[in-house]
């Protein structure tokens, strides 16, 4: 199957497709390495993660694959200059980097070599990332899980972004099947972003529960909240989703000062760990909306022989 030319920077993966990095420590070394074996990159979510933590797993992974990683990082999160710096020090790949935009990061990039991949929603901030020196973007739009930039359609974001400018543009959000691909190959997304389907992959680095909750998920169980962040975040119903709701007090006792600015109506860091570690009822869970598809929890390859076919059936019509 011939697949879009797709290269960042110097970098040219096999697979113009590109795991998503899902905090906190769902995507570790164990999920991007597994990826970036298939041919894709595989990156691991830095946010959440102290700096020896990512150089632990920065090691982790390059001694499990020889193929493409980099990090995912919130600009949101207070330790984002040092956790990049330190990604940048021990030869991390890329970085791709959402919820908020920083220039220094195109700067540090620069110096380094090392391509800077921003997670953009509209096409003027896209041709501004452009000039600062983006090796490509992504553009996420409303389907996708995490923290959301926009209230648009992945598929009517990708044309838009691709006609404003030269860099590649990586399509994310909806994107759980080969069928998806193609669409977003046919919008004119040179690769794309795909979180919610590796979460439910025996590499990931999620609970059980947390993934048997994806798998049991309907479609009116996925919700908005609005997240300390100070952005719209779409998860899974539970019952600490329910008390968010419905006004409970959930403010937190202690702080760990965890992010720049925060509205402290609850602590996403110990919510995002509770669900990780397995409390699933109490914890948050973020997801994409098209998680009620996913059934099974496959092995990253077996994922990757999933879209393959799923994508030649596409091209094929059948």
């Amino acid at each position: 199957m011939k697949f879009p030319d797709f290269k960042i920077g110097n970098l040219m993966p096999e697979m113009p497709i590109i795991q998503g990095g899902m905090a906190v420590r769902i995507s570790t070394a164990d999920l991007a390495a597994a990826v970036a074996e298939e041919g894709g990159i595989g990156l691991i979510a830095a946010t959440g993660m102290s700096v020896e933590e990512l150089k632990r797993e920065i090691a982790k992974a390059r001694d499990l694959t020889k193929g493409i990683i980099g990090i995912n990082i919130m600009f949101a999160a207070r330790e984002f200059a040092s956790l990049v710096k330190t990604a940048i020090d021990e030869g991390i790949d890329l970085i791709v980097s959402g919820a908020g935009f920083s220039r220094d990061m195109f700067t540090w990039g620069k110096a380094s070599g090392v391509p800077i991949v921003p997670i953009v929603s509209t096409p003027k901030l896209a041709q501004l990332s452009e000039r600062l020196g983006a090796a490509a973007v992504v553009v996420e739009g409303k389907e996708a899980g995490g923290h959301l930039g926009t209230t648009e359609s992945m598929k009517d974001l990708v044309p838009r972004v691709k006609a404003a400018v030269k860099i590649p543009v990586i399509a994310a959000g909806g994107i759980i099947d080969g069928s998806a691909i193609k669409g977003a190959f046919r919008l004119g997304a040179d690769a794309v972003q795909m979180g919610t389907r590796f979460v439910a992959s025996k590499e990931c680095n999620a609970s059980e529960k947390f993934k048997k909750l994806y798998l049991k998920a309907q479609p009116e169980d996925v919700v908005l909240i609005q997240s300390p962040v100070g952005l719209p975040g779409r998860s899974i119903m539970n019952n600490f989703i329910r008390r968010l709701f419905d006004g409970d007090d959930l403010k937190p006792q202690t702080c760990d000062n965890c992010l720049k600015k925060c509205s402290r109506t609850f602590c996403i860091l110990k919510a995002l760990i509770r669900s990780q570690e397995g409390d699933t009822e109490n914890g948050l869970v973020f997801s994409g909306e098209r998680v009620g598809e996913i059934k099974d929890i496959l092995s990253v390859r077996d994922i990757f022989k999933r879209l393959l076919f799923e994508m030649e059936k596409a091209e094929s019509g059948v």
